[in-house]
């Protein structure tokens, strides 16, 4: 399960010298006696130290001879100090090459960490030249010691007592015998993916989704998928970016399958809640897994199905080093454990795309017929026709066409007004210039909280200094406009135009879920969209072209993703569903208009390869000062120069940070980090990966530098 000493030790000769350092105390000293059997314990240590990241070799006493099995947390003697870890296994002898210490502790005879999951955590950390102990950190949650008591007293899970509390709360529902009435059975290849599941294969597709409401929305599809490998007894893993996802999921698992058959992991949910549905998992009594990011380390029982929902959002993203991603997880997690894989959405991200026309999974979208039937129709304020008719629409914050179809929705139902920002207006800049305003004492942003009229005063969104007479350092202006315009601003404007309407705001702190089926403005910004049950009447997509213009590669990937989620919320064309999107032709727009996500898919993706830009390529940033990342990057051309690598690099290139606030409102001195990007063709990413984590762990053994932070597929850094 775990390499071994000896080879750990050939990689980084600095570790073995360290190991080797710390027990030489204790072997003079005669120790305790010893399990008669398999008396050496490997253990991996809970430390963010990379050169610390291998197993290392512990004697096991006799007295822990019983609890000491592989997979629970044990405390060892480490350098003088008392560390915890996870006993990865135990062998007959060791390679030391030195007299052991022994465990000094078994934590919990609860054996938390599982053989599949140590071997996953090992596989991400390979794929992001990463520690295992801080994969291990995401997989297993913290102990929760008086509920272990509770519900494993002598250290053996047993699904009975989780049956127990299972009967209290409920029986749910029945798996049911078949699912012939599916809501699959519309999209191409998506009975057949539901009978290959129910027949004990392991299939692999993309699902194009084009519901995201009511009893035949995505929720509704998971859980199917889901049903269906629990019939053939196999169990199964669904990832979610947030909590409002994972609410609709878990309640459509449990209207098809048994109260105590799905299990729910979070941290949202506080960690008791965490880890009683953790050891659920653990004890085989629940054979569904649902959650955020760490769920896709749950230790299911057999599994056949591993779901993520929504891949292109970026709370899919660890942000802890490795910063792994959930998909590259499950995909890891279906690889290796040789389980169907499911890959949904209302669109697909590019890396989706890539595995379609790879082979590696199947396409399951929806007919031409079936998409015009289901979805609302798409206007463009922009197009010539509009422009013809509405000359100013280009201009307008709120066009005639999207004022027209908001009036019309309302007699109809709620209507959806989706903006790009929070706030009220959250970026100001200069009257005469138009230059951003800037904080003289941060050089932060500035902009106004709330609406306060002519009184309002600006501040800084960095370090929330007010600033009463600020003078633009271009052209000493001292009057300031609105740059954009917020969600809690325009639902001030929304309610003065359509008086008597209820206007509904869910952005920032006060995200909703849900709304009832009632004739009202709803306005959320991106990614905030709260669900109504029947479907919104109508919705306004402003702000486009601030999603189109932000300076990152994936801007357009994002804003589509935006766009066609919240346009999954509207109700079908025939029954009157309409969504106006304020945007300039491009072709994320066309995409939207034509309601075709995996041709914009096909096409980015191909502008990518043409570029050898991510996810064509992968890519790896190395951040810090510049020294470091300078000896860091030769380090690792050095390694790569033998085995005839040259990769293709852009940088180093500086990142100004801003320091603290200097005094008498002078800015404060600015640090100078630098980024080099390495772009990593996939058939030497194994090979480079491996250099990239060796030279981390002998750049962090050594000392020498300031660290570096080393990311791999960052979606930011483009």
């Amino acid at each position: 399960m775990s390499p071994s000493h000896g080879a750990a030790a050939q990689d980084e000769p600095l570790q073995l010298s360290l190991f080797q350092g710390f027990p030489a105390s204790a072997a003079a000293a005669p120790g305790p006696a010893l399990a008669a059997r398999l008396p050496v314990a490997r253990v991996r240590l809970e430390s963010s130290l990379p050169h610390l990241d291998r197993p290392f070799d512990y004697s096991v006493p006799a007295a822990l001879d019983a609890t000491a099995q592989a997979g629970v947390r044990v405390k060892v003697k480490f350098n003088g100090q008392e560390l915890a870890g996870y006993l990865m296994e135990r062998v007959a002898e060791s390679d030391a090459g030195h007299p052991l210490v022994p465990l000094h502790k078994v934590v919990s005879p609860v054996p938390v960490l599982t053989g599949p999951v140590a071997d996953l955590a090992f596989r991400v950390a390979a794929r992001y030249a990463g520690s295992v102990s801080d994969v291990l950190r995401v997989a297993v949650p913290p102990r929760m010691a008086k509920l272990e008591k509770d519900l494993a007293p002598d250290g053996v899970l047993d699904p009975a007592r989780f049956a127990d509390l299972d009967a209290e709360d409920g029986a749910g529902a029945a798996i049911p015998a078949g699912l012939e009435a599916s809501t699959w059975s519309s999209y191409r290849n998506g009975a057949a993916f539901l009978q290959h599941l129910g027949a004990g294969e392991s299939p692999r597709a993309v699902l194009g989704a084009l519901q995201g409401y009511g009893p035949s929305g995505w929720p509704r599809m998971i859980a199917e998928a889901v049903a269906a490998v629990r019939l053939s007894g196999r169990g199964a893993i669904v990832v979610v970016p947030d909590y409002r996802d994972l609410d609709r999921v878990e309640a459509a698992l449990l209207q098809l399958l048994p109260a105590g058959d799905v299990a729910r992991l979070t941290a949202d949910d506080g960690p008791t809640p965490r880890y009683r549905s953790f050891l659920r998992i653990l004890s085989g009594a629940a054979g569904v897994a649902v959650g955020t990011r760490s769920a896709a380390y749950a230790p299911v029982r057999n599994p056949g199905l591993v779901v993520c929902w929504d891949d292109g959002d970026d709370l899919h993203i660890e942000q802890r080093s490795p910063y792994a991603h959930t998909r590259e997880v499950l995909l890891l997690r279906a690889e290796q454990e040789g389980t169907a894989c499911l890959l949904a959405g209302h669109t697909r991200s590019t890396e989706t795309q890539r595995l379609v026309e790879a082979g590696w999974a199947w396409p399951v979208d929806a007919d031409r017929t079936i998409v015009r039937r289901t979805v609302p129709r798409v206007l463009n304020t922009a197009d010539s026709y509009e422009l013809e008719h509405d000359p100013l629409a280009r201009i307008a914050r709120l066009p005639g066409a999207a004022w027209r179809a908001a009036k019309e929705g309302l007699e109809r139902g709620p209507v959806l007004v989706q903006v790009a920002r929070a706030g009220y207006a959250p970026s100001l800049a200069c009257e005469n210039c138009r230059e951003p305003a800037r904080c003289t004492a941060c050089s932060g942003p500035l902009a106004i909280a709330g609406a306060s009229g002519s009184s309002a005063m600006p501040q800084c969104r960095w370090c929330s200094t007010p600033a009463p007479d600020w003078r633009c350092v271009t052209c000493n202006g001292a009057r300031l406009r609105r740059g954009a315009t917020g969600a809690l601003r325009t639902a001030e404007e929304l309610g003065r135009a359509f008086p008597g309407k209820p206007v509904v705001t869910s952005s920032g702190d006060r995200v909703l879920a849900t709304v009832p089926d009632s004739k009202a403005l709803v306005v959320a910004t991106v990614g905030a969209e709260p669900v109504a049950e029947g479907g919104y009447a109508a919705a306004l997509l402003l702000d486009g072209d601030s999603l189109l213009r932000r300076e990152n590669l994936r801007a357009g990937e994002d804003a589509v993703r935006r766009w066609f989620n919240a346009a999954a919320l509207v109700r079908p064309a025939g029954d009157g569903g309409l969504v106006v999107i304020t945007a300039d032709d491009a072709a994320g727009v066309g995409a939207l208009l034509r309601w075709d996500p995996a041709g914009y898919a096909q096409r980015e993706l191909s502008l990518r390869q043409e570029l050898h830009l991510p996810p064509a390529v992968r890519v790896a940033s190395i951040t810090g000062g510049r020294t470091a990342v300078g000896h860091f990057s030769d380090a690792v051309q050095q390694q790569l120069g033998p085995q005839g690598i040259v990769l293709r690099t852009a940088g180093p290139a500086p990142l100004v940070i801003a320091g603290a606030p200097g005094q008498g409102g002078a800015a404060g001195a600015a640090v100078e980090d630098v980024r080099t990007l390495l772009f990593i063709p996939y058939a030497q990413a194994t090979q480079v990966t491996r250099v990239l984590r060796a030279v981390k762990v002998a750049a962090a053994a050594k000392r020498t530098d300031d660290p570096v932070q080393l990311r791999l597929d960052g979606v930011d850094v483009l």
